[in-house]
């Protein structure tokens, strides 16, 4: 058990279920200038990043050429994902709600991080009919900071908009490893990889979390207020 005051949550693949349509979005923006990159290749070069990052980072692991630049297919990246989420149903996770409620109500603030920008962020949260002072206290996003993960400034950022001045007493749960590597740059008291999204148990425990879980469902038997 640990004494925790706030918990920090990824949201896509960790709390929001959109079946990995930004990383297929992602794969599908850089495959069309020529390349044939597979989903778990995306996913493994460039999950829970700034998704310009992203590209930058996915580039540079097949060798990118210095002539293809990164900006026009972010660029196309943004249009492609405006008509996915056009159509997109969004639910969160089965139980997570639950979950939430129930570190609420142990008087734990309830934290959003994500490698989005605000507009989308939002716009999940919109579609999810969540509401800040219900599900959760603070959404952060990426360009609410300037260094993106594993830079710890989001989290740092959390702390400071709900008033938490002890790292060891936050958690910070994703699902993928530069989540688990974010927590750790904070100096989170409690890291945890979860395998409902980017990254599988084995990929998680590399970054060496405090725990991994199957669904964050299994949170509460660990954490208490």
């Amino acid at each position: 058990m640990h004494n925790i005051e706030l918990a920090v949550f990824d949201m896509a693949g960790t709390v929001v279920n959109e079946d990995n349509i930004v990383y297929k979005t992602l794969q599908k923006a850089i495959n069309k200038t020529g390349h044939e990159l597979t989903l778990d290749f995306v996913l493994e070069h460039g999950a829970g990043k700034e998704k310009h990052q992203a590209i930058k980072d996915i580039l540079q692991a097949i060798g990118n050429l210095p002539n293809q630049a990164s900006e026009p297919i972010f660029l196309d990246f943004k249009h492609l994902l405006d008509e996915a989420y056009g159509e997109l149903k969004v639910t969160s996770f089965e139980g997570v709600e639950e979950v939430l409620a129930t570190l609420k109500a142990q008087g734990i603030k309830i934290a959003l991080n994500t490698g989005y920008n605000k507009t989308i962020a939002e716009l999940l949260l919109q579609k999810m009919n969540w509401v800040k002072g219900e599900q959760y206290d603070a959404l952060v996003t990426a360009d609410d900071v300037l260094e993106g993960r594993p830079n710890p400034a989001m989290i740092s950022k959390a702390m400071e908009i709900l008033e938490v001045s002890d790292a060891n007493k936050v958690l910070k749960a994703g699902d993928s490893i530069i989540d688990i590597e974010e927590g750790k740059n904070a100096n989170c008291g409690v890291t945890v990889g979860v395998t409902t999204g980017a990254h599988t148990a084995a990929q998680l425990k590399s970054a060496e979390p405090t725990y991994v879980l199957h669904s964050l469902v299994e949170l509460t038997d660990y954490i208490k207020g």
